[in-house]
């Protein structure tokens, strides 16, 4: 696929503090953060005018997921200005319960564990052809997914059974207990199969990934998308790399989390073994390949290719000070071994762990990450203007900018509305409904018609008088 839909959903944390302890349940903060999300649009599940969904999900995590972009620097910027729309919901919550007379700090965390160990994700989605082979395209991508944590994983400080800490590359991978799956209770799959297109089911297929870790660097972020389509398109070529199945998918996760250095080896199920790096570079090296035959990359490409090589580099020399500002479980490694050492404290001490903490989150006023990108510390890709845009404005070149353009007509002129990823409708007494089937299209007479009822509610929206209904 030359050109792909892609999107990420964000669970993020959430706990409240008065007076440095925790007092406010998760329920009572997401009640306060979503007050003004409710009154708008009387549910906490809302589409945004900037194309994306903000809702609460289970567990009174916030969720936000970006809105179809078919560009890297789109999907950046969305991902980026759903960080600050959710920290946004976090302050409005300070201001209100100030007003009932509660002096409490909320704080939001850009993570996959909360201090009980549960779970909570980071999906990616991407569109493929609905001719797919699913099973056989998801059982080829399972090594790189495994072992793309040497990339892209958030770093953590799991503890053992002996009380001792380690710091491993995911927070996710010791959550999954499955390849590929359509179960989304009975257990976690790195692959969720289910087939949910959210488009035109006959031409279209949505690749659900939900074994990465929550980025906070858009290098990072850049890095995983950027090479999962990278790899996407080389196997849809019909490129190959050798047999890499893994025998126990499992197992090779939660080992290669535990190898800072990549080496450690992993089974394949035809047998032999090979390190995680080698998994790594044999699906660079096809990405390389098929870049250099197709001729001229996409903007940023080449930098995805880049980044993955010098990261994979890095780990051969044992040196990753080439990628310390780009890739976030480095960063983070450095951020907390050297407070630990500088203090005398094992990884397990809880001030490692409130450091731990203070990385993901969100808030630039007090995060680590967030403050370090303000001082130039870390790497960017996109930049202020293009994520303050986001916040407001859908990509301009999907489905998004239709959804966008309608939730804003509708909010300007007070009209009640309902939206989800494929449908517009006008909650009138005509029930103008409007079917997007292709996420691809950013034009749509039929949506120029609704608009138009929206400004002219006395007309019927189509120049017909007729009813706009979904398409058969």
């Amino acid at each position: 696929m030359d050109r792909r839909i892609y999107g990420i959903e964000t669970e993020y944390g959430l706990t409240c503090t008065v007076e440095g302890r925790r007092r406010l349940s998760p329920d009572e903060v997401a009640r306060y953060m979503f007050r003004g999300i409710v009154a708008r649009g009387r549910s906490s599940n809302v589409f945004l005018t900037n194309g994306a969904r903000l809702y609460l999900d289970v567990g009174n995590h916030p969720e936000y997921a970006t809105a179809e972009c078919d560009t890297l620097v789109d999907l950046l910027a969305q991902d980026r200005a759903g960080e600050r729309i959710v920290q946004g919901l976090a302050d409005e919550a300070h201001a209100r319960m100030a007003e009932d007379g509660i002096d409490a700090s909320v704080y939001v965390f850009k993570n996959n564990l909360d201090s009980a160990g549960t779970s909570y994700g980071c999906h990616e989605n991407y569109l493929v052809a609905r001719s797919t082979d699913l099973d056989a395209l998801s059982g080829t991508l399972l090594p790189f997914l495994v072992t793309r944590q040497l990339l892209c994983g958030a770093g953590h400080v799991l503890v053992d059974a002996g009380g001792v800490g380690h710091y491993v590359l995911s927070q996710r991978a010791d959550v999954m207990w499955e390849g590929a799956s359509s179960a989304t209770t009975r257990s976690r799959p790195m692959i969720n199969t289910r087939d949910e297109p959210h488009a035109d089911a006959d031409r279209f297929r949505r690749l659900h990934v939900i074994v990465g870790d929550s980025n906070l660097l858009e290098t990072t972020t850049m890095l995983k998308v950027g090479s999962t389509d990278l790899v996407l398109r080389a196997l849809e070529a019909g490129r190959r790399t050798s047999d890499l199945a893994l025998a126990n998918p499992m197992t090779a996760i939660r080992a290669a989390s535990r190898d800072l250095t990549g080496v450690g080896e992993v089974v394949l199920d035809r047998g032999g073994r090979v390190t995680a790096r080698e998994i790594q570079w044999a699906y660079h090296d096809m990405v390389a390949a098929h870049l250099e035959a197709e001729g001229p990359a996409r903007p940023l490409d080449l930098e995805v290719l880049d980044l993955w090589g010098r990261t994979l580099d890095g780990l051969e020399r044992g040196d990753m000070s080439g990628v310390a500002s780009e890739i976030d479980w480095v960063v983070k490694h450095r951020l907390l071994t050297r407070f630990a050492e500088r203090h005398g404290l094992e990884l397990t001490d809880s001030r490692v762990g409130q450091l731990e903490l203070n990385v993901h989150d969100i808030d630039p006023r007090r995060g680590a990450v967030a403050r370090m990108r303000e001082r130039g510390l870390v790497a960017s890709v996109v930049t202020d203007e293009q994520i303050e845009r986001a916040r407001t404005t859908a990509p301009a070149t999907t489905r998004a900018h239709l959804r966008g353009t309608f939730v804003e007509a509708a909010r300007r002129h007070g009209r009640d509305h309902t939206v989800d990823w494929s449908h517009l409708r006008l909650d009138d007494a005509v029930g103008r409904t409007v079917l997007c089937k292709d996420p691809f299209a950013s034009t749509d007479p039929r949506v120029d018609a609704l608009l138009a009822a929206i400004e002219d509610p006395a007309g019927s929206g189509d120049g017909t008088g007729a009813p706009m209904t979904p398409p058969v």
